[in-house]
């Protein structure tokens, strides 16, 4: 049995610098023509015999999609004086090239927004505005217009991104952690999500629509407008931009008849829902992707898990002699949570530039720490491979910069 309780989510510290280092930096392997395989490489055969040891093109497409939530990252306004702060800072038409990808053969065709249900309290009217802020800038979708990358892909491609925690609001929502029915369930034994992800899913304002409504009015104008072509749809966010994505998935999967191949690249991403939940994205044909960290504390986060085979609190009692007060708490359907799809797990002690930090609970949680860890792994029994670069110590901090290369000039 695997316990976790709580809910914290993290902002990449690197956002609190205004430098900006050129997102294509990171040392890949070389993007190749997926041809007919492509629908392997999202998922449709759960990425059997491709993730340890992990294919090179997967590895490649992985920190593809990884590169989209750092362009979401890159283009939200994080200055809470900014009387934009929260929105996006670049215009939908050049965002991605303005955000350091400018040769993706991808166009923005809409941006979305995040809004929390929760009414601030009656003291935030003195506060700063930035303070209540309920909608914010959350991500955007863009689709592949180039013919020769839509040839490379095998399809036409539609992405949607996600970024992290930022607003005060969503920090609040994310700690709403307790499991809630979706509206077609009423009883213990149906799909159910945490409750602050799914208010930021679904809730509006009379001058903003809710995320769900965006992306359900995107997806629909996208499928009619290329129907007949082969299209996949791919999810990809970071922290709580994970967890909206594989509410995104599923949503689309739910809602459209016959709709096309929809994959989640999850980064980072705490737990989503029951049990129930995880059956009912497997039976309606979505496919996530977890990119853990062994050492990233969000991904052990809320709620509390059972192992598949343990049926109840029961079972788990008498295998484990567990106290009464922990089998009370396993017995609260609102807190067994189950983890979603397949996983590659990637660990911040096997890179050499890292091994001193796997103590960091913010520096396991960044992005760029992911990509780096994903660009460097290669399987359980060789988890790093010596090539691997260190180009992502030029997002993050300074002052853990400095600390991480203090650490390599010792071990020359």
């Amino acid at each position: 049995m695997r316990l976790g309780v709580g809910a914290v989510r993290f902002r990449p510290s690197y956002l609190s610098t205004t430098r900006h280092v050129p997102i294509q930096s990171y040392t890949v392997t070389q993007r190749a023509n997926l041809g007919n395989r492509w629908r392997e490489y999202q998922g449709s055969k759960n990425w059997e015999g491709l993730l340890d040891p992990i294919d090179d093109n997967l590895r490649a497409e992985i920190l593809r999609y990884g590169k989209f939530v750092q362009a979401a990252y890159t283009s939200c306004d994080f200055d809470p004086s900014s009387p934009s702060y929260a929105s996006c800072r670049f215009s939908k038409h050049d965002l991605l090239h303005r955000s350091g990808l400018p040769d993706t053969g991808y166009h923005t065709t809409k941006n979305l927004h995040a809004t929390s249900s929760i009414s601030p309290p009656r003291w935030a009217e003195k506060a700063p505005t930035w303070m209540s802020k309920q909608s914010s800038w959350i991500g955007y979708v863009a689709v592949t217009e180039d013919d020769e990358e839509i040839e490379r892909l095998g399809r036409r491609d539609v992405v949607v991104a996600y970024r992290g925690t930022v607003t005060c609001m969503e920090w609040v929502e994310n700690l709403r952690s307790m499991l809630t029915h979706l509206p077609e369930s009423t009883s213990d034994l149906g799909p159910m999500v945490e409750s602050g992800f799914w208010s930021l899913y679904t809730s509006r304002t009379p001058s903003c629509p809710s995320l769900c409504e965006e992306v359900r009015d995107e997806i629909a104008r996208i499928l009619d407008k290329y129907r007949g072509e082969a299209i996949s749809l791919t999810v990809t966010g970071h922290s709580l931009g994970a967890a909206l994505a594989v509410l995104t998935a599923y949503d689309i999967k739910t809602t459209f008849h016959e709709s096309p191949l929809a994959t989640v690249f999850s980064f980072g991403g705490p737990r989503v829902g029951n049990r129930t939940f995880r059956r009912d994205v497997e039976e309606n044909g979505g496919k996530v992707l977890r990119i853990v960290n062994t050492h990233d504390v969000i991904t052990k986060l809320p709620g509390i898990v059972l192992e598949d085979d343990v049926a109840d609190a029961e079972d788990c009692q008498q295998r484990n002699a567990m106290p009464s007060w922990l089998v009370r708490k396993l017995q609260d359907a609102r807190w067994l949570y189950a983890d979603v799809g397949c996983e590659l797990r990637v660990s911040t002690g096997h890179s050499p530039y890292l091994s001193g930090h796997v103590g960091n609970v913010a520096t396991c949680h960044e992005l760029d720490v992911y990509l780096h860890l994903v660009n460097g792994f290669m399987s359980s029994t060789y988890p790093f491979r010596a090539t691997a670069g260190n180009e992502f110590l030029k997002m993050i901090p300074a002052t853990t910069q400095a600390a991480l290369f203090r650490r390599e000039k010792a071990h020359v």
